[in-house]
């Protein structure tokens, strides 16, 4: 794949899942590239794989709690810094515990309204780092299929509403900032094997967890972090370079039909 600018990528919540496995892509692309994440210990375990992969890259970790604001403008205020070149970034924290509508508290909703604002603000802070710069780039959201698509099974009314609005935020993102060379997109999973799920599913019933949605899909198996990693490392890469406010479904087929 051909990468032609020449600043770093920030994968936000890079510590795993989707964000890691897409952190290993830029690598092998010989990009260098920061991991923000929140818990210390799996940052730097993170950072520590990746540099062994690393033979010609830099990688290095940020802290952040993205439900903090000081935390959050301390990552801002790294990316203002005159001596940082950012020129991918890619959103790849996230948070899903369904739940009854009925039974959503405030709280609850939160949870997922303040990850969003979050999100705003970092993807802020890079876009005028990129114009800063005048060498363009490339953005990529990890959106849901939840939020185009309601399953009973797992009742998701405030994940989805924040997803729809990180779709929609992708959208008015590609059309703002096209004239400074900046691309926008979106990816749209379904069923993903990745540490998210560890919220509301025991870590050690996890496979046989999610093998139960694999005829879900009409491909017939689950997503792995891979599948999602390679289109996102397309999508941020020069091959792709019409491409811009999509919101690429990767579900197995979720949205075209069921089994």
């Amino acid at each position: 794949m051909n990468f032609n600018h020449t600043g770093k990528a920030l994968i936000i919540g890079g510590t795993s899942g989707m964000g890691l496995e897409t952190a290993k892509h830029l690598i092998n692309n010989h990009l260098d590239v920061i991991i923000v994440g929140n818990n210390v210990d799996k940052l730097n375990r993170a950072v520590s794989e990746l540099q062994t992969l690393a033979t010609d890259s830099q990688v290095t970790g940020f802290q952040t709690n993205l439900y903090n604001n000081i935390s959050v403008q301390k990552l801002v205020d790294h990316i203002n810094s005159s001596d940082i070149q950012i020129s991918y970034l890619v959103n790849a924290a996230g948070y899903f515990s369904p739940k009854a509508f009925i039974e959503h508290s405030s709280d609850d909703y939160n949870t997922y309204l303040d990850l969003n604002k979050a999100t705003f603000v970092i993807s802020q802070a890079v876009a005028q780092n990129m114009i800063r710069h005048k060498q363009g780039g490339n953005i990529v959201n990890i959106g849901s299929m939840w939020a185009k698509q309601a399953i009973k099974a797992t009742p998701s009314s405030a994940y989805s509403m924040a997803k729809a609005g990180l779709h929609a935020l992708t959208q008015h993102m590609a059309m703002e900032l096209a004239e400074f060379n900046i691309r926008v997109n979106a990816v749209s999973p379904a069923v993903v094997k990745t540490p998210i799920y560890e919220a509301f599913i025991d870590p050690n019933e996890m496979d046989e967890a999610l093998a139960g949605f694999n005829d879900f899909h009409p491909i017939g198996r689950i997503g792995q972090p891979q599948d999602i990693a390679s289109t996102i490392t397309f999508l941020l890469s020069d091959d792709t370079s019409w491409a811009t406010g999509a919101i690429w479904d990767l579900d197995g087929g979720v949205i075209a039909g069921r089994n």
